[in-house]
């Protein structure tokens, strides 16, 4: 499969997303509607499915046509579907820039920002959370009237097309919110559970000192200290817990169930 998709649904400078029966590609230079959709250059990063290069090649197009900075978007694809007679199913049948159909879907988003940060790219990793994070839709009385909904919940869609570039659809969209902690908490701050082990791999932007979590595991607390004196943001080089130097970080360390609490040491490198 990884084969097949490297060799027919690379577009030369990004993935394709789809094909439609009759064989006509979706999300492809070639197309006037669709033309890059931010799915698949995220997944494949998020799959390991594309080739390295291709990849990070597909994640800078992402940036390039897909970011929009100025309205604090991130597209999930563009142009929208307006007037091409393909018909690609149902978000068609919304208006252009609405919700699927061009608008920036939260999860894509999030996709995205994930994608960045497994390229090791904290920088843009974190940008692209900023520009989800409804708490920055609502830090102004233009921005509240701009946006519409809770500044305080994540929401499915933001939409993209004037006259409602900004405003928020479909709030309290859980599915989302639970994209958005886990990018935070496994992929910027890195702590991820596995089996009965806790694997640190943090990625953060370079101009970071630090960050301090505190983690709680049954009746275990473990106090966090991620320190980045080198401005890596990345890359564990030392670790220790309860002053105890781990031979091999990757391999994680064991969880307790002791009711006690330990101090574990990360130093980015």
């Amino acid at each position: 499969m990884k084969a097949s998709l490297n060799e027919n649904a690379w577009d030369g400078d990004w993935y394709r997303r789809a094909y439609f029966d009759d064989g006509t590609a979706l999300g492809s230079v070639s197309n006037s509607e669709c033309r890059i959709d931010s799915i698949a250059q995220s997944w494949s990063v998020i799959s390991g499915a594309g080739e390295p290069q291709h990849a990070a090649r597909a994640m800078q197009a992402v940036d390039k046509y897909l970011a929009k900075r100025d309205e604090a978007l991130l597209l999930l694809f563009t142009p929208p579907f307006d007037t091409t007679p393909l018909d690609p199913g149902y978000i068609k049948g919304y208006p252009p820039g609405i919700r699927e159909n061009g608008g920036q879907y939260t999860h894509a988003a999030l996709w995205a920002a994930q994608a960045f940060a497994m390229l090791k790219n904290g920088e843009k990793a974190m940008e692209y959370l900023s520009i989800a994070n409804p708490i920055l839709h609502g830090d102004s009385p233009s921005a509240v009237q701009r946006y519409k909904v809770e500044p305080y919940a994540v929401c499915a869609d933001v939409y993209s097309v004037h006259p409602h570039v900004g405003r928020g659809g479909w709030s309290w969209y859980t599915g989302s919110a639970g994209v958005m902690y886990r990018v935070i908490v496994e992929r910027i701050v890195g702590l991820r559970v596995q089996g009965t082990r806790l694997r640190i791999d943090p990625c953060i932007p370079k101009q970071w000192p630090g960050l301090h979590v505190t983690f709680r595991h049954r009746s275990a607390t473990y106090d966090i200290a991620i320190e980045n004196p080198l401005g890596t943001g990345s890359g564990v080089f030392h670790a220790r817990i309860d002053g105890e130097t781990l031979a091999d970080p990757s391999q994680g360390m064991a969880l307790a169930d002791d009711g006690k609490t330990h101090r574990i040491e990360i130093v980015l490198g």
